[in-house]
């Protein structure tokens, strides 16, 4: 670590990253519409749903379309590191959809075997099932990272930038 102070890091840059936030705001709106989902669908008010995995739709997605997106969009879609988001951003998706989601119906599985093996039934001794996405959840998170990242963007820019307008922050 250099400890010049010229050349020392300020954390306060890291606001002007409008990719990472508006990639980061796709996936806490994603994880916050769960709730949404759970309470129309489901009928029950459950906010423990705002920390899960798993569900409708799927935050991981929006997070890695969005900043994906993003990339494209600042950097230009031929840039090497857009096709690396990309490729990144399959590869998550991926394995929400495959392999989270059968670790989550294998764990499922198993919590019944126990269940019908043993007289004790504990909570506290089941595997989380709830792991990955079905198709349908990642396709939604998926569209949902660029409609939040791209606008956010384009037309409000990074956090710093609003902090800079609102005369909060001199820079």
């Amino acid at each position: 670590m250099n400890h010049n102070p010229g050349s020392e890091f300020q954390f306060i840059y890291i606001l002007d990253n409008a990719v990472l936030a508006w990639g980061l705001a796709a996936c806490g709106l994603a994880q916050f519409s769960k709730l949404l989902f759970e309470l129309i669908f489901k009928q029950r008010w459950r906010p423990s749903v705002l920390i899960e995995t798993g569900g409708m739709p799927s935050s991981h997605s929006a997070l890695v379309t969005g900043t994906a997106a993003g990339v494209g969009l600042q950097l230009g879609f031929n840039d090497p590191v857009f096709a690396l988001a990309s490729t990144i951003a399959f590869i998550v998706m991926y394995d929400a959809s495959g392999i989270r989601r059968s670790a989550g119906l294998t764990a499922a599985r198993v919590n019944q075997i126990s269940k019908d093996n043993s007289q004790q039934v504990s909570s506290e001794n089941n595997l989380k099932e709830s792991l990955g996405h079905t198709k349908i959840e990642v396709l939604v998170g998926s569209f949902l990272g660029p409609i939040v990242a791209l606008p956010g963007i384009v037309f409000i820019g990074s956090p710093l930038h609003i902090l800079q307008m609102l005369g909060l922050v001199a820079v």
